[in-house]
């Protein structure tokens, strides 16, 4: 079993070494890879560049390749994961804190990215305005549904209502509201 483990690190280490970024990966007795990193007081980027995406316009939230720095960028972070997946050897408790620990990094990441876009004054305002109007269309969609809900549990005398649209639905309210005292409190 530890020369599998040994193995599995191995692998791992070449990979993120060939990533760049990351210093160094124990392997705990417990299976369980954790990620050291030297976090240094200049981290321009983790791994991808922003110069590598643009923001998805058509096709709802996040970003698409436009280079070819981008669709490697795409296959690094899915062709191991896939591959890791693909094989029985590993234990559920590994698959799931691998799959938690990849999914968070490309989260972490991909975030990262969106944030250092670079845009225009116009673009910014075109996607404030998109994301306005999804937000709209997406409280209306809500509000449908918890009307719909309200309505057939009252012919059939029950209440029947998915109480996390209607937790959708406050926090918004709840998000709007303080949005609006903190912004009427800077004087925008």
């Amino acid at each position: 079993m530890l020369e599998i483990d040994n193995i599995k690190l191995e692998i791992y280490n070449s990979l993120l070494s060939a990533l760049g970024r990351l210093r160094r990966v124990n392997l705990m007795v417990s299976g369980q890879i954790l990620l050291a990193m030297n976090f240094g007081l200049r981290i321009y980027h983790m791994f991808g560049k922003p110069e590598w995406f643009k923001r998805r316009k058509y096709g709802g939230w996040g970003l698409y390749p436009v280079t070819w720095q981008g669709w490697v960028y795409i296959a690094i972070f899915l062709i191991p994961f896939a591959v890791f997946q693909a094989f029985p050897v590993w234990s559920d408790e590994l698959r799931i804190g691998v799959t938690a620990g990849w999914i968070a990094l490309l989260l972490i990441d991909v975030t990262h990215i969106m944030m250092t876009l670079k845009n225009d004054e116009r673009e910014k305002k075109i996607e404030a305005l998109a994301e306005r109007n999804a937000a709209w269309a997406m409280v209306g969609a809500i509000i449908i549904g918890i009307l719909y809900q309200i309505i057939k549990s009252g012919f059939s005398q029950t209440v029947e209502v998915d109480w996390f649209l209607v937790a959708a639905l406050s926090s918004g309210v709840i998000t709007k509201a303080i949005s609006n005292i903190v912004y009427e409190r800077k004087n925008l």
